[in-house]
């Protein structure tokens, strides 16, 4: 079969799938702050309110537990509701809805109840939103059993993993990066497209060490792996895709290759995901490592309104071009 390409921004990609999975099944209905006539602060939702009227393209006041619990609600009553967070910061506000409610719910009615949630919102640095706009909450979702993760870094991906996160019948947290709305790259013309949970992306192949990177750093791993290779140093770049179910054996199969693992993300190096990572490697792959685990993250410290500032809080290129190197010099 033929599978036919377009070319859409990360957010439009988004927008879509939404769009798509609505005329698919009248269960899934959209709600969050400022997301009907306005669509969202960054489009992911505009226009759907044309199509779909205001009882499936819901406006809701700024109270994250409210809108969120009604969202728990609804999906435990057979809807499939899509909640926005406008920014994941405001995740906070409601973990009891999250991760006390939507991910015990199932368990606890022994399978009688289902939860068909989808949590979506965007984080990070890019535009100085500083402390309370720009965190990173993933590592933070990992802990509590009954929830997924999903962490999109192209437009492909974004597309795929939503859908198959609305059509999942557990709760499902979406990450979404805030500097990753303009991005652009191919995504299948399938409104069956779907990216299954559990599995990585090997972005790129390479021999020497193995860098896993999210979101931003996806990119900024590609990246550096093209310094590297300038000086002979082949790069394995590898993308989680999703952090629960977290694909830890293409991890660990890549490090047997390599001997070597890097990981970064632009959450708080201290217990980020990198952290997970490297001990489940050296788990399971000590024999196989020629150095220890690399982890690169965030320094400890509120995220600055500065970008000047903000670079300096968060890794760069450079810093993984040097971590390589160090790895196979030392």
């Amino acid at each position: 079969m033929v599978l036919y390409m377009s070319i859409k921004t990360y957010a439009v990609a988004i927008r879509d799938v939404l769009a798509e999975e609505m005329r698919r099944d009248g269960t899934v209905f959209v709600m969050g702050e400022d997301i009907a006539e306005q669509g969202g602060i960054f489009g992911c939702t505009r226009g759907l309110i044309d199509e779909f009227g205001p009882e499936r393209v819901r406006n809701t006041p700024i109270s994250e537990n409210t809108f969120v619990g009604a969202g728990v609600g609804a999906a435990s009553a057979g809807m499939r509701p899509v909640v926005e967070l406008m920014y994941m910061d405001f995740m906070y506000l409601c973990m009891d809805q999250i991760l006390n409610q939507a991910a015990k719910m199932r368990y606890m009615f022994g399978g009688k109840v289902k939860v068909p949630l989808v949590v979506r919102g965007q984080q990070g640095i890019g535009r100085g939103n500083a402390g309370q706009h720009s965190q990173s909450v993933e590592s933070l979702l990992m802990h509590i059993p009954g929830i997924k993760v999903a962490c999109p870094s192209t437009p492909a991906d974004a597309a795929g993993l939503l859908r198959t996160a609305i059509r999942d019948d557990n709760p499902v947290v979406f990450v979404e990066h805030k500097a990753l709305y303009a991005t652009k790259g191919e995504v299948p013309d399938d409104t069956d497209f779907t990216v299954p949970f559990g599995r990585c992306s090997v972005a790129r192949e390479g021999k020497d060490v193995t860098i896993v990177g999210s979101f931003l750093y996806l990119g900024r791993a590609l990246e550096a792996a093209e310094l590297l290779s300038a000086e002979g140093i082949e790069a394995e770049v590898i993308d989680p895709r999703t952090l629960v179910p977290l694909d830890i054996d293409t991890i660990v199969e890549s490090v047997k290759k390599t001997g070597r693992i890097i990981t970064v993300h632009e959450a708080h190096r201290t217990m980020g995901f990198g952290t997970e990572i490297a001990a489940a490697v050296t788990e399971k792959a000590f024999g196989y490592l020629d150095a220890p685990p690399v982890r690169i993250g965030s320094k400890m410290c509120t995220l600055p309104f500065n970008l000047g500032l903000e670079n300096a809080v968060v890794p760069q290129v450079d810093d993984i071009v040097e971590a390589a190197k160090a790895l196979l010099y030392m």
